[in-house]
């Protein structure tokens, strides 16, 4: 897989309608999504402002602190964004970047739809001898993002994983875009285990769901270690 290529005429369509609307967010954020201009070029642009965190393809960062956003679905992103927003998350490295002068609906929509369609590689393909490039092969590799495997009991966490976590974020780890639900798996391990923590600790709401947090307080630091190490396996196929 490859970084989708974009035409140089700008992409530009409408969305009928934004899943995923949060309770937090705005009636006029809810009446400006049901009809937004979504501009995939102009995403791009303001993705240059992202990358500075969260990398030039949306790679995110292997120390946890700024997550892979490349390939998240679209209305997850947009509904984290509305949240910052409105508070309802709160993020203090994104608030200079959140308020509405900041970004306005059709920016937070156009650089959600960017983000979405970024596909990153979990390995380089095989060397073309006849035809090696070295600044080619390097760029290749800037995007190229494979979580490394942790210590853990893999088996117990892909038990765990099954368990309590597999009917939303699917069996695979790769989440429900139809539902924007988020994949797990090419996420860094480092950035799960925050939000574990938080979801845990109620810092963060799972799902909107304060009830959630029972969840997260009967799996043990331990459990979810494993679960995070079967996790850094499935992007390994």
């Amino acid at each position: 897989m490859k970084l989708k290529q974009l035409t140089g005429i700008a992409t530009v369509f409408i969305i009928a309608g934004i899943a995923l609307q949060s309770p937090s967010s705005t009636a006029a954020g809810n009446a400006d999504s049901a009809a937004v201009m979504v501009d995939l070029d102009y995403g791009e642009e303001i993705n240059e402002t992202c990358a500075a965190c969260h990398g030039e393809f949306g790679e995110g960062m292997p120390d946890g602190e700024y997550p892979r956003l490349a390939g998240l679905p679209q209305g997850y992103i947009a509904k984290q964004l509305r949240d910052f927003k409105t508070r309802a998350r709160l993020n203090i490295p994104m608030l200079p970047y959140t308020s509405e002068r900041e970004l306005p609906e059709q920016d937070l929509v156009s650089v959600a739809a960017y983000l979405e369609q970024i596909e990153l590689p979990t390995r380089l393909p095989p060397i073309d001898e006849d035809n090696f490039d070295a600044f080619a092969r390097l760029q290749q590799s800037k995007r190229v993002i494979n979580i490394a495997r942790l210590d853990g009991d893999i088996q117990a966490g892909e038990q765990l994983y099954q368990k309590d976590c597999s009917s939303c974020h699917a069996r695979d780890g790769y989440g429900k875009a139809a539902r924007q639900i988020p994949p797990l798996a090419g996420q860094h391990s480092a950035y799960l285990r925050r939000q574990f923590r938080k979801f845990r600790s109620g810092e963060r709401l799972h799902d909107d769901d304060p009830d959630d947090k029972e969840l997260f307080e009967e799996i043990s630091e331990a459990q979810a270690h494993d679960m995070l190490s079967y996790l850094s396996t499935l992007d390994d196929g």
